[in-house]
């Protein structure tokens, strides 16, 4: 079995090769043989198609995300002095560090940095959810809810209105001592 030139093997292997550095001084090559056969081009067009008719959509949920983001902490900013309850921080809230990766071409770097964005903001969302369900109702729903929250477990049982009157003061007082988030 005899190999072909150069040539001929270079026009059949089309190679996307990306350079990385980590520092000025060093360099890495990778080489990552995507479009080899007619097959894995006609993948990579679809794929291409898919991800243009498909990223307006996706990107479009950055509005909602963003007046998320700004109503939750106007939210949080005018009602929660009043009651007393503990300020959510953001910033524990959000990692927006994978854009600095050097690997990643610049459409990974947007992706990772809207994905980064979206989970962090769901995440603060949810805990400032959690402490405003904590204040106001602390009742276990009558079915299970999948994933609750940390503080879901505290929460009284559904229909048992002599633990709520009972635990509502404890609770909410242990919400006012929480000051670590």
């Amino acid at each position: 079995m005899s190999r072909a030139p150069v040539s001929v093997r270079s026009r059949r292997v089309e190679a996307i090769t990306r350079v990385t550095t980590s520092s000025r001084a060093a360099a890495d090559t990778v080489v990552i043989p995507e479009l080899q056969t007619r097959r894995n081009r006609r993948r990579w067009l679809l794929g291409c198609a898919l991800t243009t008719v498909t990223a307006p959509v996706i990107y479009s949920i950055v509005i909602p995300l963003v007046l998320l983001d700004l109503w939750v902490t106007l939210f949080q900013l005018l009602t929660f002095p009043i009651y007393g309850i503990p300020w959510v921080r953001r910033r524990p809230y959000f990692a927006i560090d994978r854009a600095k990766l050097p690997y990643l071409n610049p459409l990974e770097r947007v992706n990772c940095t809207y994905c980064s964005y979206a989970n962090g903001l769901l995440a603060y969302v949810r805990e400032v959810a959690s402490r405003t369900e904590l204040y106001w109702c602390p009742i276990r729903h009558a079915r299970s809810v999948a994933d609750p929250h940390r503080r879901y477990n505290d929460f009284t049982g559904y229909g048992d209105a002599r633990a709520y009157r009972r635990e509502l003061s404890r609770l909410r007082r242990t919400l006012l001592a929480d000051r670590s988030r």
